[in-house]
């Protein structure tokens, strides 16, 4: 597995699992929380009473954020967010370092937030994630393309989510192929700009063979 040195421009595959591999959600409360740090921690700015914005989400499938402060992020981000997965005990991210240190500094603020925020609100302590966060180095568009594939397929693997990972809420997958929930905070156009529709990309996804061959390579346990 290459680890390579963070530079602005460079697209990451980004992903951690659980301390021996538990699991890092207890509800739709953590698993809201964990995406909404995703979504919004791409700026240094600061979030108060995150917990109403996860409130919200659990019964509107939607955070309230105002477009000032979108506008806002997006100005001032120090990366850029390409897709995501969420599973049971572990997470992909695929960024983009847009200032030298985003991706550390990113990454750094959304372990610590969540782990706090996680052992806080059930009562444990110590490590939830299992060491630092592992990092690849995309090297082409083939590699990035395939990843994405990669990430989106994830979910199917899962019992409740068997075969329907284009509707798995805590994926960016849906984002690809209907409406993208998040606007330019999730800039999906470096894929998706070389289909020619969201179908053809769906297509894509679904015949590629790299969930099989990464799930070897990156030894990630799904269940």
């Amino acid at each position: 597995m290459r680890r390579d040195n963070l530079a602005p421009g460079e697209y990451y595959h980004i992903f951690n699992r659980g301390n021996h591999k538990q699991s890092i959600f207890s509800d739709q409360r953590d698993w809201a929380r964990l995406l909404f740090l995703i979504i919004y921690f791409q700026s240094p700015l600061n979030f108060y009473n995150i917990g109403r914005q996860i409130s919200y989400f659990v019964k509107h499938r939607m955070f309230n954020i105002p477009n000032d402060v979108e506008t806002d992020i997006i100005k001032n981000r120090t990366i850029e967010l390409v897709g995501f997965t969420l599973m049971p005990n572990h997470f992909h991210l695929i960024l983009r370092e847009l200032k030298e240190g985003g991706i550390s500094k990113y990454m750094q603020r959304i372990l610590n937030a969540y782990t706090k925020y996680f052992n806080t609100r059930h009562g444990k302590v110590g490590h939830l994630f299992q060491g630092p966060y592992k990092m690849v180095h995309i090297d082409d568009n083939e590699q990035l393309l395939y990843l994405s594939t990669y990430i989106h397929r994830n979910p199917r693997e899962l019992k409740d989510w068997r075969d329907k990972e284009d509707s798995h809420p805590w994926s960016s997958y849906q984002d690809y192929i209907t409406k993208n929930r998040w606007n330019k905070l999730l800039e999906n156009s470096i894929v998706m700009e070389q289909f020619k529709n969201k179908n053809k990309y769906q297509q894509f996804a679904k015949t590629s063979p790299a969930k099989n061959l990464l799930d070897k390579e990156l030894m990630i346990d799904d269940n």
